[in-house]
């Protein structure tokens, strides 16, 4: 694989707002199949594409490589025959007949926050502007909006159709329509998956729109949970205070979600591995081309050799569940 189809691909994630995970071979000492500069990426499925190593080394990268997703943290990964604890670096113990060490950095990429703003009130004009200054991405849904009004967004569209708009845990919604299809919006915004529903409206307003939800049969416990009055009680009176209290109120819910473990947590957890009794190995157990059954217990193996041994001599091995 080449360097520039390494970079196509990532920048193709990004742009389509994918969770994924980098791994680079940083050092090796042979015998290894997987060289310095060899690259590969890990997806949240725990599918890989690209080359960092062969069968004993992948195992070790895709676990925690999906740690890494969940965690948002990077890490150096030492595959060895000769394990020992050493700082800073995760270790595993080589198990391949074949030796070798290999050492792999792994960096979790995870998708921008994104404010999804239906509307084009003047709040809506300067949350965007805010939201690009601090690095998150920024879609606006609005009839009769133009690029003057929303100047650097990463998206905009007329009407409020989020059918086919790509949801993550990290997508905030902010309905500041201020009287233009306020009821449509915040209906199409409530329908969403989203956790975090902001509607622009005065004390007296919201409570007025929110019946209309009422109304459509939107359960109750999903309006309970749209922000109305959007934003942090901080005694904003102009738009752009609005604004910032509305960002605000955004960062402090991310911050919330992110102490508490949640906003990955639509990822899939890592996948389920068996150790490999003859060679000690882990082996995934999904996507295992070897196994076979021994007393009603699935055994997995890394490579038909194994399998061949344990075959012959089941006595010889612990079979680890």
């Amino acid at each position: 694989m080449m360097f520039d189809e390494f970079l196509t691909k990532a920048s193709q994630l990004l742009a389509e707002g994918e969770s994924f995970v980098t791994a680079s071979v940083v050092r090796c000492q042979a015998p290894i199949s997987g060289k310095p500069g060899n690259k590969a990426i890990i997806f949240a499925d725990g599918k890989i594409w690209g080359w960092i190593g062969g069968g004993c080394a992948q195992p070790a990268v895709i676990k925690e490589a999906l740690k890494a997703l969940v965690d948002g943290r990077p890490r150096l990964v030492r595959i060895s025959p000769d394990s020992a604890a050493e700082e800073g670096i995760v270790d595993y113990t080589m198990t391949c007949h074949s030796g070798g060490t290999l050492d792999v950095y792994i960096e979790p990429v995870l998708p921008k926050p994104h404010i999804l703003i239906l509307g084009r009130s003047p709040i809506a004009q300067t949350l965007a502007r805010l939201g690009k200054v601090i690095g998150y991405r920024v879609s606006v849904f609005a009839a009769e909006a133009d690029a003057a009004q929303f100047p650097g967004v990463d998206s905009l569209r007329a009407g409020v159709d989020l059918g086919e708009l790509k949801i993550t845990p990290e997508t905030f919604i902010v309905v500041s329509t201020q009287g233009e299809g306020d009821e449509e919006a915040l209906e199409q915004a409530v329908q969403t998956p989203v956790s975090y529903v902001a509607f622009v409206a005065s004390k007296v307003k919201a409570p007025k729109v929110l019946e209309h939800l009422r109304e459509k049969a939107i359960p109750l416990e999903r309006i309970n949970q749209i922000h109305a009055p959007a934003g942090l009680d901080i005694g904003a009176a102009s738009p752009e205070e609005i604004a910032v209290s509305i960002l605000a109120e955004i960062i402090e819910q991310r911050s919330q979600r992110l102490a508490l473990g949640e906003t990955r947590s639509a990822l899939p957890v890592e996948n389920l591995q068996a150790k490999d009794p003859v060679c000690g190995m882990l082996v995934d157990v999904a996507t295992a081309k070897y196994r076979t059954e021994h007393y009603g217990s699935m055994v997995y193996f890394c490579c038909a050799g194994c399998q061949l041994a344990f075959e012959k001599h089941p006595e010889k091995y612990a079979v680890i569940a």
